[in-house]
C-alpha cells in the first residue's frame, strides 16, 4: 500500500525539532495577535469612510506574510499544526509497519502520544 506522507518522523527527529516549534508557534500566536490589531484598525478606518490605505494596510500585509512564512515551514517539513492556539502538532510516523501521526502539544515536555491518520486528537495513544 503506498505511503500518504512522503516523510515520516522516527520519535528522536520529531522531538529534536521541539524547540523550533515552540518558537514558531509562539510567533504564530503573537502574529495573530498583530493580524487582530491591524483587521480592527482597518475595519474601523472603513467605516469611518477614511482611506484604509497606509501604515495599517502594510503592517498588516508584513504579519500576514510572515505569517505564511511560518506556516511554510511546517508545510515545508510534512508537520500538520491541527490547532494553533493548542499548538497541536502531527508528524507523519510509521509505527509497526503503520502509517500513523505522532502526536505534541506545546504544553507536553516530548512526544509521547500517536494516533491513526483517520482518528485524529480523539483516537490519541501513549507510545509503547
Amino acid at each position: 500500500m503506498p505511503h500518504q506522507f512522503q516523510k515520516h518522523y522516527s520519535r528522536e527527529e520529531a522531538t529534536a525539532l521541539l524547540p523550533q516549534l515552540r518558537q514558531w508557534l509562539e510567533q504564530l500566536a503573537e502574529l495573530r495577535r498583530t493580524l487582530a490589531k491591524y483587521d480592527l484598525r482597518i475595519t474601523n478606518l472603513m467605516q469611518d469612510g477614511s482611506d484604509a490605505g497606509g501604515d495599517a494596510v502594510n503592517n498588516w500585509i508584513r504579519a500576514v506574510s510572515a505569517t505564511q512564512a511560518v506556516l511554510g515551514e511546517f508545510q515545508r517539513r510534512e508537520i500538520f499544526i491541527k490547532d494553533i492556539d493548542r499548538g497541536l502538532v502531527d508528524f507523519p510516523a510509521m509505527i509497526g509497519g503503520r502509517e500513523v501521526f505522532l502526536c505534541w502539544e506545546k504544553d507536553e515536555e516530548t512526544i509521547e502520544h500517536w494516533h491513526d491518520l483517520e482518528t485524529g486528537y480523539a483516537g490519541r495513544e501513549r507510545i509503547p
